[in-house]
């Protein structure tokens, strides 16, 4: 009984509801066992309940408790404990279940996650391999175009950032009145100049010394038939394609024609080579590496060129060819019909590699076999007198450049008691046909836009095609590369930022100005010092210049070489490029040249609007400093530019 008891008050307490089914369960079998007793003969006709289909499993546990009670016997345990348990393992099972399906749904939610950032990922992925594939097609469409032409060319060595950049940045308008300001303050505190300013590192760069005027070979007789040039371009150009006329004569056993000068729609200029250069001592200088003359001889001069195939055009020879290319495709044409005619000819011969001798003799003809005329010769010391300010000294470089006006300028200058006054030049770079060519733009908005296309259209017909036809890179992507020529705002940044202070005497070379006079006002501004050759020679003293723009670029020639610093806005220019390479060939180590590095110089710029300027000048400093170390010319890299080598200059050390 008190098991019972026990029992029960468990029930009560673990299982109410349990507990009240079997109270009701006892009830109804109390009512069923009286109906019994009351009628045997009825029951006798029934069957038993426990073969009773209707009676659940509730009913027969019921029973089976009544019959354990009936008969006096303590309730029985070992049936409810199997209840109890298979009530428990129920609901654990659904636990279990439950737990498992939440389990479930919570895995499925981050299978169906991971998939959903993977189709984003792949998205991105294939956006971004089709637009790496749109740009190479660009780029390679702008490098078909710039090996057929030869202004400057407005590619990169890391193509595949275009797209990156050209949406990154806003277009760079070149207005910089904040950083203008700032130049002005620092200029007005009139703070020492640094002191590697006006030289170069002089041991290192006084190491090397000229010696490609060293001849090692017996003088070319040339009877595999004539060559004749027909250079185009501006005077650099020009001057480029008569070194390479000489050394592809060399190497066809040909002799020379004095090369002609093609008239070009840009330059306006119908100079022929004898305008400019000394033509005696050219033929005279190389005697002994090649025969030159003046014309053909006369059973050649008849000859319809064109028709017999003699007529080949710089689309006929690919940019930089290879020595080897000459021995194939023009020996032939050579020994069949005596002559060829190179017309277009420019940059077509490769620097590397090419034999020592034949580079030697580019060399020797760039520094020793072309010199001006006695006209340019002696407007140029003129401009020189008068830069250095009727100083009573030449430099290193005046008998190189002016040849016997040298002696007759310091006599003069001597006269006068002048003080010693260096000067800096400067190529700027910023004339109508690069700044069209560029692609870039420079402040002028819509009709400045308009201006330059219709100027593409004329001068540039290929670009312009290619304009229309392609999707090109962004101004903003040009100039963040480091494409676009600095702009007279910029390059005074650049040298307030270098250290020149406001007394500088400072020579602008160049024609004119894109934008002209107001263009130049920042400059004039903070260097009041600054000159042109138009400023310092009359009227009548330029008058026999005036309407030939290659004599006009040979005294600005003249005036930057012989500077006692050199700075340049553009380094792929030809003038910039062949300064700096005299300089360093004749400039015994002490030429010092300001050659900009304009990728890093635009992400300085970039920041115009909130840079400081101490910070300013330090980076622009640790930008210039890193292009001015001394070091041998890099392969297939320009000798014009870097005589650093062993077939152009001598080590000393």
């Amino acid at each position: 009984m008190d098991s019972s008891s026990d029992l029960s008050n468990l029930l009560q307490k673990e299982y109410p509801q349990l507990s009240d089914m079997l109270v009701s369960d006892r009830t109804e079998s109390s009512c069923f066992f009286h109906s019994r007793s009351n009628s045997a003969t009825s029951m006798s006709h029934q069957s038993s309940p426990s073969q009773s289909p209707r009676l659940s499993s509730s009913r027969l546990l019921n029973n089976d408790l009544y019959l354990d009670n009936r008969h006096g016997k303590p309730f029985s345990s070992s049936i409810l404990f199997c209840f109890l348990r298979d009530q428990k393992q129920r609901q654990v099972n659904r636990t279990v279940k439950r737990k498992g399906g939440r389990l479930w749904y919570q895995r499925k939610k981050v299978k169906g996650l991971v998939a959903v950032i993977g189709l984003v990922g792949l998205f991105f992925f294939v956006n971004w391999f089709m637009l790496l594939r749109l740009q190479d097609h660009r780029v390679a469409d702008l490098q078909n175009y710039s090996s057929q032409n030869s202004p400057p060319s407005i590619l990169v060595s890391k193509k595949e950032k275009w797209g990156k950049l050209s949406k990154g940045k806003k277009t760079q308008k070149g207005s910089y009145e904040r950083m203008l300001a700032l130049a002005a303050h620092a200029l007005a505190e009139n703070k020492r100049e640094p002191k590697d300013l006006w030289q170069e590192p002089f041991v290192e760069a006084s190491a090397w010394i000229p010696c490609a005027d060293q001849r090692n070979w017996d003088p070319s007789g040339g009877k595999n038939g004539y060559i004749m040039v027909t250079a185009n371009g501006g005077m650099n150009q020009q001057r480029v394609a008569v070194c390479n006329a000489v050394v592809v004569a060399r190497l066809l056993n040909s002799t020379l024609v004095v090369p002609k000068f093609m008239y070009s729609s840009v330059w306006r200029d119908v100079s022929q080579f004898s305008d400019i250069y000394q033509e005696e001592h050219f033929i005279n200088y190389l005697t002994p590496d090649i025969r030159i003359v003046k014309e053909l001889p006369e059973e050649l001069r008849s000859l319809d060129l064109e028709a017999i195939g003699s007529i080949v055009t710089d689309v006929d020879i690919r940019k930089e060819s290879k020595p080897s290319f000459y021995l194939k495709n023009i020996l032939p044409i050579l020994l069949k019909n005596r002559v060829v005619h190179f017309i277009g000819f420019g940059n077509r011969l490769a620097f590397d590699p090419i034999p020592f001798q034949l580079q030697r003799l580019r060399c020797r003809c760039n520094f020793h076999a072309l010199q001006f005329v006695p006209k340019i010769q002696q407007t140029g010391a003129l401009l020189l007198q008068r830069l250095r300010k009727r100083a009573s000294h030449h430099g290193p470089l005046d008998h190189c450049l002016v040849g016997p006006y040298t002696k007759s300028n310091v006599e003069e200058t001597r006269a006068h008691g002048g003080k010693p006054s260096r000067y800096l030049a400067l190529h700027l770079r910023f004339e109508i046909d690069m700044v069209a060519h560029s692609l870039c733009e420079y402040g002028g908005g819509e009709e400045e836009r308009k201006s330059l296309e219709a100027y593409r259209e004329i001068h540039f017909p290929a670009l312009a095609l290619l304009e229309r036809t392609k999707r090109l890179p962004s101004p903003a992507a040009l100039r963040s590369e480091g494409l676009c020529p600095l702009t007279p705002e910029e390059a005074v940044l650049m040298l307030a930022a270098l250290g020149f202070n406001r007394k500088t005497h400072i020579f602008v070379a160049g024609a004119s100005i894109y934008g002209g006079q107001p263009r130049l006002a920042a400059l004039t501004s903070l260097y009041p010092n600054l000159v042109t050759k138009e400023k310092l020679l009359s009227a009548t003293e330029l008058e026999p210049f005036s309407n030939f723009s290659s004599q006009l670029a040979a005294l600005d020639f003249i005036a930057c070489t012989a500077a006692d610093a050199f700075a340049m806005t553009d380094s792929g220019s030809q003038l910039s490029s062949l300064v700096a390479g005299y300089r360093t060939y004749n400039g015994g180590g002490r030429m010092p040249t300001i050659r900009p590095n304009k990728r890093r110089l635009a992400a300085i710029f970039m920041k115009n609007s909130t840079i400081e300027w101490k910070v300013f000048e330090q980076r622009v400093r640790k930008a210039v400093r890193q292009t001015k170390h001394i070091f041998e010319r890099p392969i297939a890299r320009s000798v014009y530019r870097f005589p650093r080598c062993k077939e152009c200059m001598c080590l000393t050390e």
